[in-house]
Formats: structure tokens, C-alpha cells, sequence
């Protein structure tokens, strides 16, 4: 049987072509495992004892890679690795398994464990591969193969708590060179029995770890988010246990997930872009009769939009053929059909479950940085391409109506504010309506009060300066413009307007329809629209007045106090934590402008610190660098193991070694394998020796990637 290479590029997580996860084959049926909604289907943790070196005295530095045999096939899948656990003879590994709820996995599946003695961390490179079942994989430059051992997920599951014992073989299954021993993790269920004492060798010193298990609120709760499970889908997950400074195991899930809407935003913010510029063009053309000179810009107009609709429209037919897509790689960043979808966008989410602290959820979303990558850089940036059309809009036949990019913003909100007034205020009116047939006092109050509100914001909006300089220019655009008065300087916050404002109006029956512009007549328009609105107030006081209505004050209002309300000065200590929540946010932002003020290369305390204040806030975050594939990586992972230090107590000597766990190990190398099919970040030594020391990538995991 041929050896033969996974398509994917993922080392087992994306998983194995339909037709090789079934349930059945033929007659055969395979039990599933029992488990609760959103929950990995199996997940267990590993450790070494009384491992024989090749070489006497020689000290070992061990790691564990898992295959799996599906029950359907006969080849063996490389599923994962645990970290590299140097210089002992019994290691205990601090990088679990998962497989998660998709996951084709079985009670008749079986896993086979295979130690390997790692001589050279450099060449260490663990690639994705299907091999016959029985059949070693091939010598692995920088490895040298220990033993192995196999078992089936029933027996997992049946053992006495959940805990298989195995004796590790050599190639021929005669000599036995240790044992490695299996074990269970529910990261949400209380477990019974004694605490387990493991001793582990980590740089020739000896640390006691207990692994117990307290009942700290269950996490299943937190992560039952239906809205954000609905998008995600695609996880990388990973397990991992840490001790903690008082020597007690905390365990960690560890997910990364793509999302649906990936490719479903760009494709409605597309179609956006359309109906504008369709809605832009029938308002240009609905401008009536121009001058020669005027009517000529308004054709280049169109014929632009044109041109913009219709790339618009072959952009968002080349995306609607990727179906089912939910993930953009960094190698397609210059494909021109996907430069509206966001590169490598993922979720990254770290599950806690600490012995003393309550379970805790951390999310960070990563993405590539949102460049025209397709149009290329050799025309420069987004500003130098925004000033250099300032410009050209300057000095061409636009001249006469342009308008500056604060302007034009200013624009955009009067317009966006004015389509939006427009509809309210005819609900309102027709509330109104409404409630005078109903003879309800309350709702015509409180329908004419809304419309009062809304009139007034829609004549604001209209009386704005840049709304007289456009109908302006409109008229002395048209054939025989006369202009009878030049407009008088006037600012918004020099016109006083009426207090109760105008009813819903038609854009254009608001402009005089003849070639003269009279600003007195235009100001009359809102004169009259307050007059209007004036009547209605009277009419609606009257209607009320003769169904026996009245105005009268609120009662509780005459200064009296409540006994119930007499100690509200006392203050609570929910307030007094709000308070120093407060001071601390206050302290982190003056300490953020102090780093960001600084002239010091590399400041990466300004991440740090950004990243705690957005926290404090629940706020929600973007990590990101070109590809959000390498520093991206090197930055979550350090966040990571940084909120478990300062926030769940992990042990201090195991910091480092928690960081290569992740970054050798976790979601983001897989994030890596994703984007170039190879597990190498794409970091030189010259880049690195720049680096600050905990943005460097464990040895072995970076150079150049053969993709």
C-alpha cells in the first residue's frame, strides 16, 4: 500500500474527505461517542515513565506524535504532536489532544503514540501525512524513534478513570523501552478520586505538580453563544494543562475558527456599493437641463459609475461561486476577485479553567491588514493616493463645485441625515394620526413630541451652508441662471430656529422651480414649514383640552423625599469596585500616552497596554500584521500566556515553556500550515536578533518555508 500525502494543509484538524467518515461501511457500524452540545468529542492528556535512552546516560529530549487509524481504512493519519520536554526520562507533557465535535472519530477508532527522541530542534519539522497502518514513518530529519504504542477510544473510555497504562515497543513489538500513560480531560465536569502527584525534570530542577480538580463554575454556560457558534466554523483546537504558582494543574482550550462571514460581508457590502452608485446616477441624471459645460462633467460622471457598477457586478458574480468559502490565505492576498475579502480573518479563543478562579473565556479577532494588495504599493499608500486626487479635483473642470475632504464628509452626514429624517417623521405624522382617532392624550403627546423632535433635525440639516453653496452652484449650473441675491454669510449656529419645526417634505418641492435662485425664498420655505408645525401643536392642545385632558405635573415632584431613598448616599461596595475600576482604566491610559509620546524603538508596551485597557472595557480587538500569520502569532500567543500569569497564577518557571507550547504547537503553527501548507514562521535569523526576546519563536519553527 502506497504512502501517500493529505491534500489539506492542516496537520489532521481539517479532517479527512467525507467518504472516509462515515458511520458505516457496508454492514459495518461504528459507535460514536457520547458527548454534550459544542463539546470536543474526546480529549486526554500524556506522560512518559522509565523511558530507555538509545545511548547510555545520554539525557532525553522526548515528544509524542498521534495518528490515528480510522476504523474504515487501514492508513494511518498524522493527527498532532505534544511539545519537546528536554532532559528527562519521564516527561510529562504539557500539550494534550482534542478532537473536536466534527471530528470523525469512533469507539473501534484506534490511536497509535509514537515517542521520538528529538537530537536537533532546528530540523524538527512535523509534516501532515496518510502511511499504512503497521508501517513506521519514515526516519524524520533531526529525530530518532524510541517506541510506540496503540489503543482504541472504547477502551480509552471503559478504562478504570478513564486512564490506560501502556508499555512502549520497539518497531518489532518485542522490547519494551517505558511506558506511556493516557488519560481523560473534561474541562467541565468535577472529578472524583484522589489527586494524582507527577514529578517532572524541567532544567535540572525538581517541581512537584498536583493534579486535582476543583468546581469552579462551569464554563459550558459562557460558551453557549447560538449568534457566534451560528458564523464559526472550521475550529483548530488544542488542549494544554499549566501549573500554577501554588502547584496545582489549570487547563487550557485553546480554538481558532474561521468565519462564515468572511465572504458574506464583502459580498453585501458589494451589493451596497451597487445600489448607491445606481441611486448616485438616477439623481445626476434627475438634475433637468445644464449648460454645455456642466452637462459635459455629468456625463464623465456617469460613464465613471458606470464603469464602477459594472466592476462591482463581476467582482460580486466571482464571489458568489465560492461556496462554502469561509477563509481567504495570505498566499491569495493579490488575486483582484477576492480583494474585498478580509486575508486569514479568524477567531482566536482561549478557554480557562484555573483550581481557585472562576472559568473564563478570551477572544481575539486576527486579520491580515486590509491593503490593496492587488493595485500594489508603487504608487504609494492610501493617503498619498487620497492627496493626489485632492489635487487633480483641484485643477481640472471640477474646480468650480470642489469641495474639501472635510466638506465633503460634512456632505455625506447631511445627505445620510436628510434620507433618514425624511421617512421618520411620516411614520410620526401618521402616529400622530393615529392617536387623535384614538382620543388618546398620552399618544398624542408623546407622537407629537417625536415629530416635533424630528422635524426640527430635518430643517437643521436643510438649513446647513453647504446645502445653500450646492442648490447655488445647481442654479448657475443651468442654462439662464440668474442669481437675485447674493447669499448672505450666515452660520448654523447664528440662525435661531422656530421651537417647534417643520411636518415631512419632498426634497424637491423645497427647491423653486425657475431659473432665478432667491435666498429670500428659500428661507421662506422654512418659515412656513415652523408655521405648519405650530398649527399642529394648537390643534393637538385643543383636541386634547376637549376630552377633558390636562397638563399637570408629574406628581413626586415637589421636593419631598422618599424613606426609601434616604440612605441612597451610602455608598455600595459595587460602587466603590466601579470607582477603582475606574482609577486603574485612568492609569493604564495615562501610562498609553506616556509609551506612545516615547521615542523608543520596538515600544511593545504599548501593546500590552492597549490590549489590557480594551479588556477592562469589553471592548472587542484586531490583532493584526500584513498577513496576521507570524508577529500576529507571536503577539496572541504572548498575550496568552501574559493573561495567564497575571490573571490565573501561572507558575513562573513555566512561562516560557508555556509560551513554546503554544507557538510550536497551538493554533497559530496551524495557522501557518494553513496560509503556505508549511510549518515554519517566516522569520530570518537577522529579523529575530531584532526581535524583543518574547516576540522569538522557539527554535525550529521559523526559516525559510518550502512552500
Amino acid at each position: 500500500m502506497e504512502i501517500k500525502e493529505e491534500g489539506t494543509s492542516e496537520e489532521g484538524q481539517h479532517f479527512l474527505p467525507p467518504t472516509q467518515a462515515t458511520d458505516t461501511t457496508g454492514d459495518t457500524q461504528f459507535t460514536s461517542i457520547q458527548k454534550g452540545p459544542n463539546e470536543p468529542q474526546l480529549e486526554f492528556i500524556l506522560a512518559c515513565k522509565d523511558l530507555v535512552a538509545p545511548v547510555r546516560d545520554r539525557k532525553l529530549n522526548t515528544l509524542v506524535q498521534v495518528s490515528v487509524v480510522h476504523p474504515a481504512e487501514q492508513n494511518l493519519t498524522r493527527y498532532s504532536s505534544t511539545e519537546i520536554v528536554e532532559g528527562t526520562r519521564d516527561p510529562l507533557f504539557l500539550t494534550g489532544v482534542i478532537f473536536p465535535s466534527d471530528y470523525p472519530i469512533y469507539e473501534e477508532t484506534k490511536i497509535k503514540l509514537t515517542v521520538y527522541d528529538v537530537k536537533d530542534k532546528s530540523h524538527d519539522t512535523v509534516r501532515t501525512s496518510v502511511l499504512p497502518e503497521h508501517k513506521d514513518p519514515p526516519p524524520e530529519v533531526g529525530r530518532s524513534f524510541l517506541g510506540y504504542a496503540s489503543f482504541k477510544v472504547g477502551e480509552l473510555l471503559k478504562s478504570k478513570e478513564q486512564l490506560l497504562s501502556l508499555s512502549l515497543r520497539t518497531s518489532d513489538g518485542g522490547k519494551v523501552v517505558g511506558t506511556i500513560e493516557v488519560s481523560v480531560v473534561k474541562m467541565g465536569e468535577i472529578e472524583d478520586g484522589e489527586a494524582d502527584h507527577v514529578t517532572t525534570d524541567v532544567q535540572g530542577q525538581k517541581c512537584t505538580l498536583v493534579y486535582e480538580c476543583t468546581a469552579p463554575e462551569s464554563v459550558a454556560g459562557k460558551d453557549n453563544l447560538p449568534l457566534l457558534n451560528a458564523v464559526l466554523k472550521n475550529p483548530v483546537c488544542k488542549l494544554y494543562r499549566f501549573p500554577t504558582s501554588d502547584n496545582k494543574w489549570m487547563r487550557i482550550r485553546e480554538q481558532m475558527s474561521e468565519s462564515i462571514l468572511s465572504f458574506h460581508i464583502p459580498k453585501e457590502l458589494i451589493s451596497l456599493h451597487i445600489k448607491e452608485d445606481l441611486c448616485r446616477n438616477q439623481e445626476i441624471k434627475e438634475l433637468g437641463e445644464l449648460s454645455p459645460h456642466w452637462d459635459n462633467l455629468r456625463k464623465n460622471v456617469l460613464t465613471h459609475c458606470d464603469q464602477m457598477v459594472n466592476m462591482y457586478q463581476d467582482i460580486l458574480t466571482e464571489l458568489n461561486k465560492e461556496t462554502g468559502s469561509s477563509f481567504k490565505s495570505s498566499s491569495s492576498k493579490g488575486e483582484k476577485t477576492l480583494e474585498f475579502v478580509p486575508i486569514n480573518l479568524h477567531l482566536q479563543r482561549m478557554q480557562v479553567r484555573s483550581p481557585h478562579l472562576k472559568d473564563a473565556l478570551y477572544d481575539v479577532i486576527t486579520v491580515g491588514a486590509p491593503a490593496a494588495h492587488f493595485q500594489g504599493f508603487k504608487n504609494g499608500g492610501l493617503r498619498k493616493l487620497l492627496q493626489r486626487f485632492e489635487t487633480e479635483r483641484r485643477n481640472t473642470g471640477y474646480q468650480f463645485i470642489y469641495y474639501s475632504p472635510e466638506n465633503t464628509a460634512k456632505a455625506k452626514e447631511v445627505l445620510s441625515n436628510i434620507n433618514q429624517l425624511q421617512p421618520l417623521i411620516a411614520t410620526h405624522a401618521d402616529l400622530l394620526l393615529n392617536s387623535a382617532s384614538q382620543r388618546s392624550p398620552d399618544s398624542l403627546k408623546n407622537s407629537l413630541k417625536m415629530l416635533s423632535e424630528k422635524t426640527e433635525l430635518f430643517v437643521h440639516a436643510f438649513k446647513d451652508q453647504l446645502v445653500r453653496s450646492a442648490l447655488l452652484a445647481l442654479y448657475t449650473a443651468r442654462p439662464g441662471g440668474i442669481l437675485m441675491k447674493p447669499p448672505s454669510p450666515k452660520s448654523g449656529t447664528e440662525e435661531s430656529l422656530p421651537q417647534d419645526q417643520p411636518p415631512p417634505m419632498r426634497r424637491q418641492d423645497s427647491i423653486p422651480h425657475h431659473s432665478d435662485y432667491d435666498e429670500e425664498e428659500w428661507d421662506r420655505v422654512w418659515a412656513n414649514v415652523g408655521k405648519s408645525l405650530n398649527c399642529i401643536i394648537a390643534m393637538v392642545d385643543k383636541l386634547i383640552e376637549s376630552d377633558g385632558g390636562s397638563k399637570s405635573p408629574d406628581s413626586g415632584t415637589d421636593g419631598e423625599t422618599d424613606p426609601s431613598q434616604a440612605d441612597s448616599d451610602t455608598s455600595h461596595p459595587r460602587d466603590i469596585s466601579h470607582f477603582q475600576e475606574q482609577n486603574d482604566l485612568k492609569g493604564l491610559l495615562e501610562n498609553l500616552h506616556q509609551n506612545i509620546q516615547a521615542k523608543k524603538r520596538k515600544n511593545v508596551e504599548i501593546m500590552w497596554l492597549a490590549a489590557t485597557i480594551c479588556r477592562k472595557l469589553n471592548g472587542i480587538r484586531f490583532t493584526c500584521c500584513k498577513s496576521a500569520k507570524d508577529r500576529t502569532s507571536m503577539s496572541v500567543t504572548l498575550e496568552q500566556c501574559s493573561i495567564l500569569r497575571d490573571e490565573h497564577q501561572l507558575h513562573k518557571d513555566f512561562f516560557i515553556r508555556a509560551l513554546d507550547c503554544m507557538r510550536r504547537e497551538g493554533c497559530r503553527i496551524e495557522n501557518v500550515l494553513k496560509n503556505i501548507k508549511c510549518r515554519k514562521y517566516a522569520f530570518n535569523m537577522l529579523q529575530l536578533m531584532a526581535f524583543p526576546k518574547y516576540y522569538r519563536p522557539p527554535e525550529g519553527t521559523y526559516g525559510k518555508a518550502d512552500t
